[in-house]
C-alpha cells in the first residue's frame, strides 16, 4: 500500500537519525565490507558513483576512495547534517523517483535496503538502470525474505515505512530486464526465533566466534542464510 511521500520523509528522517547518525549496526557493516569489496576488485579510482538511499551518509566516506561521490535520500534534515559532517560529497535529497540525474551519468550505483521500501519497485529498478552508463555496474542489498519470516520477529511497518521484501530468485527476476546478475549472495546470518537461534542468535554468534572464528557463519551464508541479499549485476 502506497503512503504519501511526505509521510515517507518524516519516517526515515526520524529513523536515520536513530540508527545511522551514531551507530551502524552488524548488518549494514557486513554489507559495506561487501561493497567495499566489489569495488576494489575493479581497480579503478575515477568512477562516478551514486549511492541510492543513503540514509545519514554513512557509506558515502568509504565510497570517496573511488571517485566521486554523489548520494540522494529522502531524508532531508539527516542530510543536511550530513553535508556539513562528510566534505566532497553531493548530497541530493528528495524523492528518487522525481528526481532528475541525467541518464547514464554513473558507472556505479549503490542501494543498500531500499529496494523493499519504494512503491513501484520496477520503475525503482528501470530508473537505477537508466542512470548507468552501458556495462555500468549495480550493486545492491536487500533483506531476504524468507529468512526473516521464518526465523526473525520484526516489528510491523510504521506510518511511513513501506515494505515488500524479496527471496532470491524473485530478486534476480525483478532485475533480468535491465541487468545481467553476476552474483547473488547471502550475508550476516541473524536469527532471534525458532531453533535457528541456536546457532544464528547474537550471543551464540559470539561464543561460536570465539570457538571458531567465522567458520559457522560462512557454513550458514553458503547454504542462503542471511539476513540480507548481496546483488552484483551489470546493466545489459
Amino acid at each position: 500500500m502506497n503512503q504519501p511521500i511526505a509521510l515517507q520523509a518524516s519516517f526515515w528522517n526520524r529513523w536515520n537519525e536513530a540508527n545511522r547518525e551514531s551507530k551502524i549496526a552488524e548488518v549494514s557493516q557486513d554489507q559495506r565490507s561487501v561493497v567495499l569489496s566489489w569495488l576494489s576488485a575493479l581497480g579503478r579510482t575515477n568512477l562516478d558513483l551514486i549511492d541510492v538511499g543513503c540514509g545519514s551518509g554513512w557509506l558515502s566516506p568509504h565510497l570517496k576512495p573511488f571517485g566521486r561521490v554523489t548520494a540522494t535520500d529522502l531524508s532531508e534534515a539527516v542530510l543536511g547534517r550530513a553535508r556539513e559532517r562528510i566534505p566532497n560529497v553531493e548530497f541530493v535529497a528528495g524523492d528518487f523517483m522525481t528526481l532528475d540525474f541525467g541518464r547514464e551519468r554513473f558507472d556505479v550505483v549503490v542501494s543498500l535496503e531500499v529496494l523493499s521500501h519504494v512503491a513501484d519497485q520496477q520503475a525503482f529498478v528501470a530508473k537505477l538502470a537508466s542512470l548507468l552508463r552501458p556495462g555500468g555496474l549495480l550493486i545492491l542489498a536487500t533483506q531476504n525474505r524468507p529468512i526473516l519470516e521464518r526465523y526473525n520477529t520484526v516489528p510491523a511497518p510504521e506510518p511511513g515505512q513501506l515494505r515488500k521484501w524479496f527471496d532470491r530468485n524473485e530478486l534476480v527476476s525483478l532485475l533480468s530486464p535491465h541487468f545481467q546478475v553476476r552474483e547473488v549472495r547471502a550475508i550476516t546470518p541473524v536469527a532471534n526465533r525458532g531453533p535457528m537461534r541456536l546457532l544464528a542468535g547474537r550471543k551464540m554468534k559470539r561464543v561460536w566466534r570465539r570457538m571458531v572464528g567465522r567458520a559457522m557463519e560462512k557454513v550458514l551464508t553458503s547454504s542462503g542464510f542471511g539476513w540480507t541479499l548481496m546483488c552484483m549485476a551489470q546493466r545489459r
